[in-house]
Formats: structure tokens, sequence, C-alpha cells
């Protein structure tokens, strides 16, 4: 297992971020960006799990965890704003960006807007829209009728609607719990309506960084069909569905995961050799 190591980021704004960094010297960076409400947590499994291929970073975005909770700026925009300037406090020139859920849309406006510090761009059960989503409906309901202190019960029901049938790591999901639960209300409110208000198809435009697509069969959320928007938007884009695999799929099968991410990694280096395991 790797070592993770604890660090901060302060942006050009002044914000601070905490982020976990793990890996080896040389290896390819990967930057990894979490999705509504999550942390740095989210991506604990593969950290974990890095091969001396890759040097991993995931930072704990703005409201949330552990990071500066400004008043405002919680739409898409504000977030990929910060993951460049992310990559600027880091000092990382180039990465392979890997978003998950919602951290996938302002990772894939960061490789769309930026292909000279983007090397590829991985999207783990990335939402192609939301506002069409019957899941979401429901959820935006529930998010909309929040105060602080936000109740323990509607952040374990959207635990429970994030995984399949896959057994997770019990003290995985009991921290993603409690990192939620450090989310004021008005962020998951503000972070929610963004996503939902944004056009979301148009953050799918003007990618041309090789892009690796993962979704789980099983997902409640997200259907097959919002993954071929995805496909059809980013000319040569891949898809890897995982048979019996929720929305989560870092955290139901993290090491598959990570085996793929490396070979990806390594076809984007060596062009010419085979993109899976």
């Amino acid at each position: 297992m790797t070592v993770i190591s604890l660090k901060s980021a302060q942006l050009r704004d002044g914000l601070t971020l905490p982020y976990a960094e793990a890996g080896y010297p040389g290896g390819t960076p990967v930057v990894f960006v979490h999705g509504l409400a999550d942390s740095w947590w989210s991506f604990e499994p593969l950290l974990r799990r890095l091969p001396a291929s890759l040097y991993g970073y995931a930072p704990t975005q703005r409201g949330h965890g552990d990071a500066d909770r400004p008043a405002t700026g919680y739409a898409p925009e504000d977030y990929a704003a910060d993951l460049v300037a992310f990559l600027d406090a880091a000092d990382i020139p180039s990465a392979v960006l890997v978003g998950a859920d919602g951290g996938g849309v302002p990772a894939r406006i960061v490789a769309g807007s930026h292909p000279d510090r983007i090397s590829g761009l991985v999207l783990l059960g990335v939402p192609a829209t939301l506002a069409d989503k019957p899941a979401v409906d429901a959820m935006r309901e529930s998010v909309r009728g929040l105060s602080d202190p936000v109740p323990r019960d509607v952040v374990e029901a959207f635990m429970a609607a994030a995984v399949g049938d896959r057994p997770v790591a019990r003290g995985l999901v009991e921290t993603m719990v409690e990192e939620n639960l450090k989310v004021p209300a008005h962020v998951w409110k503000e972070t929610l309506e963004g996503l939902l208000q944004a056009d979301l198809r148009a953050t799918l435009a003007g990618i041309l960084v090789p892009t690796l697509v993962i979704w789980g069969e099983q997902d409640g959320i997200l259907p097959r069909e919002d993954q071929q928007t995805i496909l059809d938007a980013i000319h040569g884009s891949r898809l890897l569905a995982y048979e019996g695999t929720g929305h989560a799929v870092h955290w139901e099968q993290p090491e598959r995961v990570v085996a793929d991410i490396a070979a990806f990694v390594a076809a984007i280096e060596h062009p010419g050799t085979s993109a899976t395991p």
C-alpha cells in the first residue's frame, strides 16, 4: 500500500485547500477531483493502490471537508478555476485529471480550456447531464430543504444510493458520511444548483485530450444513454462498463479502477501500447 501524505495548498486568491499526495517520484501526475459533499477521502482507496508509474494528488474542494469555506463561488466554473490554481500552487505543469461524479464537470471544463496543462481525462460515474434524471430530482428536493446541521440520515441515504451490490469497506462509508456532514447546507445547495443550472453539454465541447469513461452498469443515477452522450461529444473517448457495479465505481472496485487508469496513462505516454491491462 502506498503511503499518503496530507498537505495544504494556498491558491492565488488566498483560498487554502488541503490535499492528499501519494505515489512514487517520477510517476505521472494524476489529480483526482471529488464530487458534491465529498473530500480527498473519496479517493483514499485509489491513492493507497497507486503503482510506481503514477503520482497522485487529491485536493479537497472549497466548502468541503476541511477546506476554506468562502461565502460564495460554488458554480462549476469556480471549482474549475480552483483546479487550475491548484495545479499552479502544487507546481504541477501537466497532469491527468480523474473526476468522480460531479467532480468530473470542473475536470472536463479544465481539460477543454487548458489542453496545455492536461494530458488525459478520466471520468468515473460522471453525468453528461443532470436536470433530466429522476434520481437527481429527488436529491434536489432533499437538498433544498437542508439546514445546518445537515441531518445524518439524509447523508446516509445519499451514500446508499451511490453503491451497487458489491461490498464497500465499512470504514470508508463511515468516513465519507462524516466528511459529508462537514459541508454546510448552503454549499450543498449552491453546488447542486450550480450543476443543475449549468449547460453541462457545453462543458463536453472542445475536449481534445484522450478521455476514458468508467461507469458501473448498476448505476442507479446515470443510465447507459447518459454515458453515450459523453462518448458522442468527445472524439476518441472510450467506455469501460463495470458489470455488477454501482455509481461509485472507485469505491466498489478500486483495484480495477487503478489498473485501468494506469493502463490508460501508459497508452498516452507510449502510443501503440494497449489501453487495457
